[in-house]
């Protein structure tokens, strides 16, 4: 089997307008839990073992702020370092001790799109709540916008050792352990954040979470439906500040023997953008939100 350096995707930091009104969203309505403030961060965490799967920042607008990825030792820092500043990052911070509340080693850098990628060793993590259906477990993707997908693709192949699992005609998806993709790199005219997505138990979990939010005024923005890559149940929203999330269950696992498909793959009937044929084609304003979120400067 395939040895990861980045064993999983951790957490998402994001800034928000109107700190009062996201934390109060992502707490009572999409199913976080706070546990710790500082320096005016909030994090929230899912029901698994993560510190925190969101950081929530006051900013002038809606920006992603960074992304964290687990690494398997702290000796790979030194080349993960190495690899991405050859391939275009730029060395925010060397791993040194985080002083946030989640603690361990923590590097950063800057990928050459722009996004602040981070990469933790040792931070703290929970106890496990019981699973409910209803509530996310963990973050399962982060999907980013690429003016060139290829090269961003690559770059976490060659810099941070992921690996490509599927390329769609708009999508390069890679991953860093078992889980078909943890980040997607969507074809964009601008380098941002398209969006995440939250991990549910059950394909019930997504249904269950999404009616909690419809309940609460935030229609469904697209699905319910199955992806093709990855095989994943999904349901988008858009948060209270613009922020495209979504509830996600079922996502494909792989292993060395998964044969990579092309494009020529992923291909559906007119009119059909998922699997099961009822996801209604993207509303435009859906599609102005997951290009809308820039990343942090």
């Amino acid at each position: 089997m395939t040895r990861f350096p980045v064993t999983a995707l951790r957490s998402v930091d994001l800034g928000t307008s109107d700190l009062g009104r996201s934390e109060a969203f992502y707490r009572d309505v999409w199913g976080l839990e706070r546990v710790a403030t500082a320096d005016g961060v909030v994090y929230l965490r899912a029901t698994g073992s993560d510190h925190h799967v969101v950081a929530l920042h006051r900013s002038d607008r809606t920006e992603l702020k960074a992304v964290t990825f687990r690494v398997a030792e702290v000796s790979d820092f030194e080349p993960i370092a190495r690899h991405a500043i050859r391939e275009g990052a730029t060395l925010i911070a060397a791993a040194a001790p985080n002083p946030a509340p989640d603690g361990g080693v923590i590097l950063s850098l800057r990928s050459p799109e722009g996004c602040t990628l981070r990469f933790v060793h040792g931070d703290i993590t929970h106890e496990a709540r019981p699973s409910r259906p209803e509530l996310p477990e963990r973050l399962a993707h982060v999907n980013l916008n690429s003016t060139d997908v290829d090269r961003t693709a690559a770059f976490y192949e060659k810099a941070l050792g992921f690996q490509l699992t599927d390329r769609s005609a708009a999508m390069a998806f890679v991953r860093c352990n078992s889980d078909h993709h943890a980040v997607v790199i969507a074809s964009a005219k601008v380098n941002s954040l398209n969006h995440v997505a939250f991990l549910m138990p059950t394909w019930e979990g997504v249904m269950r979470g999404a009616g909690r939010m419809i309940d609460a005024g935030y229609p469904i923005a697209w699905g319910v439906g199955r992806h093709g890559p990855g095989n994943n149940v999904f349901a988008y929203f858009i948060d209270p500040v613009g922020t495209v999330i979504e509830y996600t269950a079922e996502v494909l696992q792989v292993d060395d023997d998964y044969v990579v498909h092309g494009p020529e793959h992923w291909v559906w009937p007119p009119g059909r953008t998922d699997q099961w044929g009822i996801a209604p084609p993207k509303a435009d304003h859906v599609k102005a939100a997951q290009l809308a979120v820039g990343f942090a400067a």
